[in-house]
């Protein structure tokens, strides 16, 4: 009988971090309550996913299969990767999706088991929270590593009857895309991050540890367009980086190769670790994003529209007028 490798486990100073940030852990995966589920628990606020395409903020997990695994050490990461080693995961030491799920939502429930306690709370909206029905596979890690991913995503639509899935990629894998396109796999809205307009950039950005990331990545941009679900491309703008006009025809170059449905423009955020690496004065103001999108729909030339934006989170959204499809997920 084959030897069956060990899962793995997050080192356990990092998992002493997580657990005091409030996150939930289960062996190589992670959860956590977002500062808009928290809201929405109290009527408070929604995030941009609900403002942007409908989804219930309250009722979103949002996880990854790979914890504090990844490729890429970008500058503008709040997350404590500095410490993880590993970016390689082999189909024998991980937890198999439904392991995975069931360890990720009792930590989810976990994290809401002190909320019935607060009189701010929305009951009707705890309840349904309890159930949920839309899940983010994000949060932290490049999810893409996970060797089982297709199979988790076709577990979380088929048996945990999801309304939604969103999947955000780095897009150093691209096998691993083409494999949910081939397996029949895909979320119902995938997004690729594009933090740099060049190769130069890319690997002044978010340094990655493979030597052909930028070839991948531009693997993964072609495929955007094959793609048969909604798509998105997720741009971060660090002010003194990446957003010099003169940039702005690569750029535009870059979304009408991937043609993807939607276009989300955000400042970098001054949390977390990347504090340790950026200044407060990298963020930009909600107008100097909401400027820089109608310089960019300009080099756009007509093909992308603005759609929508969400100023607490300086963030702006526009939609490809060309392949056209509504913005709001089905019930």
């Amino acid at each position: 009988m084959e030897h069956k490798s060990k899962i793995i486990q997050i080192p356990e100073r990092i998992l002493m971090q997580l657990k005091r940030a409030q996150y939930g852990v289960y062996h190589h995966s992670t959860v956590e309550l977002c500062h808009w589920t928290k809201k929405s628990l109290k009527d408070e606020a929604d995030c941009y996913k609900k403002i942007f395409y409908g989804i219930d903020t309250h009722r979103c997990v949002e996880f990854s299969p790979a914890g504090m695994m990844c490729h890429m050490k970008c500058i503008f990461c709040w997350r404590p990767m500095e410490f993880m080693k590993k970016i390689y995961m082999n189909e024998d030491e991980v937890d198999e999706p439904k392991d995975l799920m069931n360890g990720i939502l009792q930590e989810r429930r976990r994290l809401l088991s002190g909320y019935p306690g607060n009189p701010k709370v929305n009951m009707l909206k705890y309840r349904e929270a309890i159930n949920p029905n839309h899940y983010a596979i994000s949060l932290s890690g490049e999810p893409t590593l996970y060797p089982k991913l297709p199979q988790l995503i076709k577990y979380i639509k088929e048996e945990l009857k999801a309304r939604s899935i969103f999947l955000v990629t780095n897009g150093v894998e691209p096998n691993m895309l083409k494999r949910l396109i081939k397996e029949d796999a895909l979320p119902t809205q995938l997004y690729l991050s594009m933090n740099a307009p060049n190769k130069e950039l890319f690997i002044k950005i978010n340094r990655p540890l493979i030597k052909d990331a930028w070839e991948r990545w531009l693997e993964s941009l072609n495929l955007l367009s094959k793609m048969n679900t909604r798509t998105v491309i997720r741009m971060t703008l660090i002010k003194d980086f990446n957003t010099d006009p003169k940039y702005m025809s690569e750029y535009a170059e870059l979304i009408e190769t991937g043609n993807p449905h939607f276009v989300e423009i955000k400042s970098y955020m001054h949390v977390g670790y990347s504090t340790r690496r950026l200044k407060k004065e990298n963020m930009l103001y909600h107008n100097e994003v909401r400027e820089y999108v109608k310089q960019l729909i300009r080099y756009l030339d007509g093909k992308f529209a603005f759609m929508d934006e969400h100023p607490p989170s300086r963030i702006v959204v526009i939609q490809n007028t060309e392949r056209y499809i509504n913005r709001w997920i089905p019930k």
